[in-house]
């Protein structure tokens, strides 16, 4: 994973450069506003480095959790400069249409922006594949953001070819404004997916197969459960559950009991995941759950 991250941020360097040759070149303000996404994405790669190796750091005294919730932050940040690369591409194609249109040598400025499109599809294809294989939300997010740059390009390529053909500049920026709407929706719903980590959204999905695992586990060894939560660290699921015994089981059996379902699930599931069981007592669990209820609510009252 950190050898996808450091290629994408210097890949994502070069091609920085690459596409800042093309607009000193053309003057285009579709290349331009490539280009100013590009910075937007090196500031935000160089974030999501820290961010990773941030994530994979072990539980401290301070964060006894760990630090992989740093995940969705890094996920936010991103998109949030994304949204605010496609208000500026706006705002500077607007101005150079109504200042006046100058383009020239466009013909090498789509040969450069082309073979920066490639280069960078390639590459977001990696990250977004890297990132799914180890459930990492950072290179996940990297890799969509280095699609969206790819797409970004290719939408310049448009507007220079139009151009090109027809004669009419304002082609250019047209199709830069139409790419920085799209860019916007991009970063929006990165922000998007970020509060809800933050917000501890349970995928209904992902709750829905480890209900059904915990069904199965629990019906093979004869006990019962209820108040299984979910939340995402961005790099694994962390799942608690309160397990329903016999009042007559000992409580050497029970937590050995409980111990081989939390395996056996950690073993099977289809990302990595974190649980933590709560025994409770199958006969009067209802009652003493009552019981507490009512010593809180009479505490805050």
């Amino acid at each position: 994973m950190r050898r996808a991250m450091n290629w994408s941020l210097g890949v994502s360097i070069a091609l920085l450069v690459g596409k800042v040759f093309a607009w000193l070149l053309t003057g285009s303000a579709a290349i331009l506003s490539d280009a100013a996404e590009s910075v937007i994405h090196v500031i935000a790669v160089a974030f999501a480095t820290y961010s990773l190796r941030l994530s994979m750091r072990p539980a401290s005294d301070r964060f006894l959790f760990g630090y992989e919730k740093i995940s969705f932050f890094s996920a936010g940040f991103e998109g949030a400069l994304i949204a605010v690369a496609a208000v500026v591409i706006i705002a500077t194609a607007i101005e150079q249409w109504i200042a006046g249109l100058t383009i020239q040598k466009l013909g090498i400025g789509t040969a450069v922006i082309t073979a920066v499109s490639i280069i960078n599809l390639g590459l977001g294809v990696y990250l977004i594949r890297t990132g799914k294989r180890h459930h990492n939300i950072i290179l996940e997010s990297n890799g969509k953001h280095v699609l969206t740059d790819s797409w970004t390009s290719f939408g310049v390529i448009l507007g220079l070819a139009l151009v090109l053909i027809t004669g009419w500049k304002p082609f250019d920026p047209i199709c830069a404004i139409i790419v920085a709407l799209n860019l916007f929706w991009s970063g929006s719903k990165l922000v998007l997916r970020s509060i809800k980590g933050l917000l501890d959204y349970a995928d209904p999905d992902i709750y829905a197969q480890l209900q059904s695992r915990l069904e199965m586990n629990c019906k093979e060894h004869q006990v019962e459960f209820h108040e299984l939560r979910i939340r995402s660290t961005g790099k694994r699921i962390l799942a608690e559950v309160h397990l329903l015994f016999p009042a007559s089981m000992t409580i050497g059996q029970a937590h050995t009991i409980a111990t081989r379902i939390e395996e056996s699930l950690e073993k099977d599931f289809s990302q990595p995941i974190g649980i933590t069981t709560h025994l409770e007592s199958l006969e009067d669990h209802a009652t003493v759950h009552h019981r507490q209820s009512g010593s809180d609510a009479a505490r805050i009252s």
